[in-house]
């Protein structure tokens, strides 16, 4: 069984009256509870947990790590984002969720800023499924709405992804590559970027099965490990 790991501040839940209306018992909790009913093995973790809970006894355990922040990224330490990194890069799958555009280890992993518009004025959401055949995608019409977000537009500051998935259009005007896919070293990294704090879209069934899929397609496989150095000839050389 794929063993997931949710990992969440855990701030704006215990500090704010509306964003603990949405979600009592954390956002993390919200993104687990879906998790578990598509049948994975679900853990959490936060960031005033003990090494942010993501001790190495943690990550070695934890096949797919999703990560939600917003408000506290610079509190992450340097250490733990170093482990991420290694994980990922050791074929551990990470999906960022929202603004966890700007944490860290997606913003280490990616080489560059991460920045991107954006407007909180609870416009709806168009997401638009660009690439149909993605195993991401499964399960899902040509489009869905979230009836309430936060604007995320162009330019998003990301390498070009190995494949996107999907495209966002806001009541706005703009638009936002809101679903990315990449490869580092034998991890796989998805962005992914429906997810405000004050909108329930987590509990949104669409949302739910994307990050079902997502899961899925991150965690790692049975490939071989590979050697870097000085080798010997495979074959007879003269």
């Amino acid at each position: 069984m794929v063993t997931v790991t949710v990992w969440n501040e855990y701030r704006h839940e215990k500090e704010d009256d509306e964003v603990a209306a949405v979600y009592p018992d954390g956002i993390h909790a919200t993104i687990a509870e879906g998790l578990l009913e598509a049948g994975y093995d679900v853990q959490t973790a936060t960031l005033d947990d003990p090494e942010h809970g993501l001790t190495e006894s943690v990550l070695d355990d934890t096949d797919v790590l999703a990560w939600w922040g917003h408000k506290a990224h610079d509190e992450v330490e340097d250490d733990i984002v170093d482990r991420v990194v290694d994980r990922v890069r050791d074929g551990m799958g990470l999906l960022v969720l929202h603004s966890g555009h700007y944490s860290k280890p997606f913003k280490r992993l990616m080489g560059t800023t991460c920045s991107l518009k954006w407007r909180e004025s609870g416009e709806k959401e168009r997401v638009w499924v660009v690439e149909p055949g993605h195993p991401i995608a499964d399960g899902l019409p040509e489009s869905f709405e979230v009836p309430r977000a936060e604007m995320y537009g162009e330019r998003f500051d990301i390498p070009a992804p190995d494949e996107l998935v999907f495209t966002s259009w806001f009541e706005g005007g703009e638009v936002f590559r809101s679903g990315c896919c990449y490869t580092r070293g034998k991890g796989r990294v998805f962005y992914f970027r429906p997810g405000h704090e004050t909108y329930p879209i987590y509990e949104q069934a669409e949302i739910r099965t994307v990050l079902d899929n997502a899961v899925e397609w991150a965690a790692p496989g049975d490939g071989p490990d590979p050697y870097f150095g000085n080798a010997d000839p495979i074959e007879d050389l003269d």
